[in-house]
């Protein structure tokens, strides 16, 4: 699993250390505001587990996020197969921080390496981004590293009952 740094972060392996603090992130309604509300312990630990195993599978994946100042894990972000029962395919790339490190450009710093990483050592042709329709910090995110809003791939979740979760943006990027 490549490391990858930044002016700040450190996009790393996942480590045993991070296990407690990624699931207190996963327990935080606001930080799951999103994704369908909080996890447990025990899921939040398999997610990990497969993080990594998806990781050493295709070669890409999810990155545990710290600051390299510090070594302080503040979230993930990474790149993903576009989740079955999509009505598109492709790659995906994503971040979650913790909610002390929203606000100072983590996200945006950490989701231009993982765009680097995606076009010049994976060659994929092009990125996506998706989000619920109310993410708007997602969505900011999505503008500042490039991407454009592609109103036409827009979808209902429909592993979400009818309300805020369902409705879902899609934002694009094409290799440089």
């Amino acid at each position: 699993m490549t490391e990858m740094r930044t002016v700040r972060l450190t996009l790393r392996p996942w480590q045993d250390a991070d296990l407690a603090p990624w699931a207190a992130m996963n327990a935080d309604p606001e930080v799951r505001e999103h994704l369908g509300g909080p996890l447990t312990r025990e899921r939040s630990d398999a997610a990990v587990a497969a993080f990594q195993a998806e990781f050493t599978e295709r070669g890409y994946g999810w990155w545990a996020v710290e600051v390299t100042a510090t070594g302080e894990f503040i979230g993930f972000a990474g790149l993903d197969d576009v989740e079955d029962g999509t009505p598109f395919t492709g790659v995906e790339i994503g971040w979650r921080l913790a909610r002390p490190a929203w606000g100072h450009g983590y996200a945006t710093e950490a989701a231009r390496a993982v765009l680097a990483f995606g076009f010049e050592t994976l060659g994929l042709a092009e990125i996506l981004a998706v989000t619920t329709a109310t993410n708007v910090r997602s969505q900011a995110v999505m503008d500042r590293i490039g991407m454009t809003r592609e109103p036409a791939y827009d979808f209902d979740d429909l592993d979400f009952p009818e309300g805020p979760l369902r409705p879902n943006v899609v934002y694009r990027l094409r290799k440089p």
